[in-house]
């Protein structure tokens, strides 16, 4: 989703990951993707990854992606990890908390969404804007941080309404309009797995309450 944001021709190489190829465990043994080789240099970190990215394919030439404000790297940075705890979870009677850590986070990414960023507001404006119109996270245009948690926002969504039966609510509207302006992006929609896909990834994650 970066080198297309960026504007970088590329190649996709699929890979089965229960059958790894002799070439992969050359290039990065023990490691599983996502990872970066650059001049006989080995990244792993997903985040170390992003900074390389933006770092070296940087203006004039490529557009800058890091996002104005600090809090939309930070707004989503707990959400996965509720998720995560919230599928794994194989006790009944525990679902209900860890269910309400999840809609925790998603409250707070809401009330992000819906609360309009500094540039949005026009101080010789007589209307007062009291909710956010914008598209994503940090403004009208995709940043770091979006592709940092629409990915996982779509994993979440899908995995937890497989395994859970679990929906995201529809009053949280400033999530719900944020994914629907990110599926009409070829950008995001192009690059993430099958629904299926996800489902199968998880199906081993995913407990059975008992």
């Amino acid at each position: 989703m970066i080198l297309w944001l960026k504007g970088v021709k590329f190649n996709v190489t699929t890979v089965d990951m229960t059958r790894k190829p002799e070439e992969l465990k050359d290039l990065a043994p023990g490691t599983n993707p996502p990872f970066l080789i650059y001049n006989k240099e080995l990244k792993t970190d997903f985040i170390k990854i992003e900074e390389f990215l933006e770092h070296t394919l940087a203006p004039p030439r490529y557009p800058h992606l890091s996002p104005k404000n600090k809090e939309s790297f930070d707004v989503g940075c707990n959400l996965f990890a509720k998720f995560s705890a919230y599928i794994k979870n194989a006790q009944k009677e525990a679902n209900k908390n860890f269910e309400k850590s999840l809609l925790k986070e998603f409250k707070r990414l809401d009330d992000y969404l819906n609360t309009p960023l500094l540039d949005e507001i026009d101080p010789d404006s007589a209307e007062e804007l009291t909710v956010s119109r914008r598209l994503f996270l940090d403004g009208d245009q995709l940043t770091l941080a979006d592709c940092s948690l629409l990915p996982k926002l779509n994993i979440i969504k899908v995995a937890a309404k497989k395994y859970r039966d679990f929906d995201i609510p529809g009053e949280f509207s400033g999530v719900w309009r944020y994914l629907h302006n990110a599926y009409a992006r070829e950008e995001f929609t192009h690059t993430c797995p099958e629904d299926k896909e996800i489902e199968n990834t998880y199906a081993s994650v995913a407990k059975q309450k008992s």
